[in-house]
């Protein structure tokens, strides 16, 4: 379909990001590991977890409206179905967020970790109901979403280091 050939590039550079960053926090998971913070499994499901989570939405994504679809209609199920449960997902953070005990989480945390993500897949349910009508809306919008679920996840990521290497670290030095 024409409409997707037009996104080509833009998805190959943002689902090759992804597909990088994942790599990367696997290295940054890696070195943490030598020398975990307190309660650090609670933790990682409320914040390292769904950082990878939303990478790999992305790169899920990026893969799916590069797949040589006859009609939007099939892409739109397979959009709507990662919205869903992206959206289950989220709703699973955000009470991980509030039980976990190692870290009392601001407003930024709240927005960045719960609210953002939580938006996102609901609005590629939504796009994905009206992709078959408006297509080339729907592939702007999910385009959209898919660079918030991208750069919330590399917040989220770049928070995560910060908050260890600057204050779980400090804390734990004699």
């Amino acid at each position: 379909m024409s409409e997707f050939a037009e996104w080509e590039s833009f998805y190959v550079i943002v689902g090759s990001a992804a597909g990088a960053l994942i790599g990367l926090q696997f290295v940054v998971m890696a070195l943490v590991a030598e020398r975990p913070p307190l309660r650090a499994a609670e933790a990682g499901a409320a914040f390292a977890t769904p950082t990878i989570v939303h990478f790999s939405s992305v790169l899920l994504l990026s893969a799916l409206v590069r797949v040589p679809w006859q009609s939007v209609t099939s892409a739109a199920v397979l959009w709507g179905l990662v919205g869903l449960a992206g959206l289950a997902y989220s709703v699973i953070v955000a009470r991980r967020v509030r039980r976990q005990g190692s870290y009392q989480p601001g407003f930024e945390d709240w927005l960045c970790h719960a609210a953002v993500p939580l938006a996102a897949y609901a609005a590629l349910a939504l796009l994905a109901l009206v992709a078959p009508s408006r297509t080339g809306d729907a592939l702007l919008g999910i385009g959209a979403v898919a660079l918030v679920l991208l750069f919330t996840a590399i917040h989220n990521a770049w928070d995560a280091i910060a908050y260890y290497a600057l204050v779980s670290r400090a804390d734990r030095e004699p």
